[in-house]
């Protein structure tokens, strides 16, 4: 594994082949912690791309904490739908406002439901339901992350208190929160050494088949912790969970002596081994914030004042605290780290991402299959679970298009996931199908992904106007709507999807 994985941090054929093989966990964390770190940072890198990995760069961000009003609470929410952030729901904290208005956490989580269409992430969920916590976890200041930088106890001598009489009252509820839920998070870092800061390993299979029973994402939390060890057990737990999403949390559990490179590795691991290929972080300094930002992650949860969430990302030690509105400098963050890219993730590419897995249909997404690669990635099916989603309007469906090709060849205009799908419901219907974009990377992967698994002749051809001179119909496969306009000024006849 280790030469394979040297030869793909400069060769995208070895970066394609490892992407089609099992995986040996131990053995990536061993090739990876090898490299130099420039060579780490390429490596995950080249497993951002299409279709390797997800590409995306996003926030998503916790809104809530057990000492906000519940107006308060709304309007985080609702400024989070506004800029297009998934909102990340500390169960604990929603129990705890609705104790002071007369609510359940549950009709809390209502009342968010229903002003919301963003995808909505459930954590601090355990056996019981909703956590319950005593106020001197709840609110925290953060001695740990302002500390640092590295974790050996909480500095207030605490464990993992639960309020389990509260938690039984509101039981019943249980798989309601998950109901509503886009995602659902767990943590395995009691397993990595980690028993004071997480619920036992029992708590999360429990959740874990909770949110499978339902469709919903599944996200694991682990932690770096020694950078190797409890890395490889980390990553083992998760995907023995069936996680789908995998959130490293550095931090304070990063005990590395140098903490930069073991987090940019253990993110380049990361991006190899997520069953989902969507990497996360919910906790990491700012050196590994960005040093991961550079090796390939691609979610960041922070959050509003007084959510922790808000102070564990993208601060140092010593101003990681209580109180700090962690959203606009993660933000920030990202756009130093990736100039004029327009990042992260905003609402209008949610819901052309949503538009895309409504036209493909549940059946076809991940965790399925086309060829040798899954359709989308977590994401999409995390989408499927938002009200964004269900709001979507269509221009054509799948069944409309098949319906209405006529001849032999047909042109698709947009060589991603859409083109797929496309592709395998026209496969006995047409002889020739030409995938047309202006990425020759995007353009070679699916041609080759599509001519190995269906029946019919796959073209490539990155000029739009000739491969719809070439074609009987022609089809614009994208959902995105600047790309797809752009399509239409080449290929004005083509039929369209939104």
């Amino acid at each position: 594994m280790y030469d394979l994985i040297k030869e793909a941090v400069h060769s995208d054929e070895a970066a394609i082949e490892i992407s089609k093989m099992k995986k040996d966990v131990g053995s990536v964390v061993d090739a990876i912690s090898e490299l130099s770190l420039d060579d780490t940072m390429k490596l995950g890198m080249s497993f951002k791309r299409f279709p390797l990995g997800c590409d995306l760069t996003e926030v998503v961000v916790g809104t809530c904490a057990s000492d906000l009003e519940l107006m308060d609470l709304l309007g985080n929410c609702r400024l989070s739908d506004m800029i297009g952030a998934p909102i990340h729901i500390c169960a604990y904290a929603f129990s705890d406002i609705g104790e002071k208005f007369g609510m359940t956490g549950f009709e809390v989580m209502k009342k968010v439901h229903e002003i919301v269409d963003v995808p909505l992430d459930l954590d601090h969920f355990g056996e019981n339901g909703a956590m319950r916590l005593p106020k001197n976890i709840t609110g925290c200041g953060g001695e740990c992350y302002s500390k640092g930088p590295s974790f050996t106890e909480c500095p207030r001598g605490r464990i993992h208190e639960r309020l389990i009489d509260k938690e039984f009252e509101q039981k019943e509820d249980k798989e309601n929160w998950v109901k509503l839920s886009s995602s659902v998070a767990v943590n395995v870092s009691s397993e990595q050494t980690g028993d004071a800061h997480a619920a036992p390993l029992s708590e999360a299979k429990d959740i874990a088949v909770l949110a499978k029973k339902y469709g919903k994402g599944l996200e694991s939390i682990m932690f770096v912790g020694d950078g190797y060890d409890e890395v490889i057990t980390g990553f083992e737990k998760s995907i023995d969970l069936g996680a789908d999403v995998i959130v490293v949390e550095g931090g304070p559990f990063n005990r590395c002596e140098n903490t930069t490179e073991s987090f940019a590795k253990t993110i380049a691991a990361a991006r190899i081994l997520s069953p989902g290929k969507v990497v996360a972080t919910n906790g990491a300094y700012e050196h590994e914030l960005r040093m991961g930002l550079r090796s390939g992650l691609n979610m960041v949860i922070t959050g509003f004042p007084k959510n922790h969430h808000g102070y564990m990302c993208g601060y140092e030690p010593g101003t990681a605290r209580r109180g700090k509105f962690g959203l606009p400098r993660v933000v920030q963050i990202i756009n130093e780290e990736f100039p004029n890219m327009g990042l992260p993730v905003q609402k209008q590419d949610l819901i052309a991402i949503a538009a895309a897995v409504k036209f493909a249909g549940s059946e076809n997404i991940y965790p399925n299959k086309i060829g040798s690669y899954h359709v989308g990635d977590a994401h999409w099916a995390t989408l499927v679970n938002s009200r964004m989603y269900h709001n979507i309007k269509l221009k054509h469906t799948l069944n409309d298009i098949v319906n209405l090709v006529e001849g032999s060849t047909v042109s698709l205009h947009g060589g991603r996931f859409v083109s797929w799908v496309i592709a395998k419901e026209l496969d006995k219907k047409v002889e020739e199908i030409i995938i047309s974009d202006v990425d020759d990377w995007v353009l070679s992967n699916t041609v080759n992904n599509l001519q190995d698994e269906l029946n019919a002749t796959i073209i490539a051809e990155n000029d739009d106007k000739r491969a719809s001179s070439q074609a009987n119909f022609s089809i614009a496969s994208s959902t995105m709507i600047s790309i797809k306009e752009n399509i239409l000024k080449k290929v004005p006849h083509a039929l369209t999807i939104v």
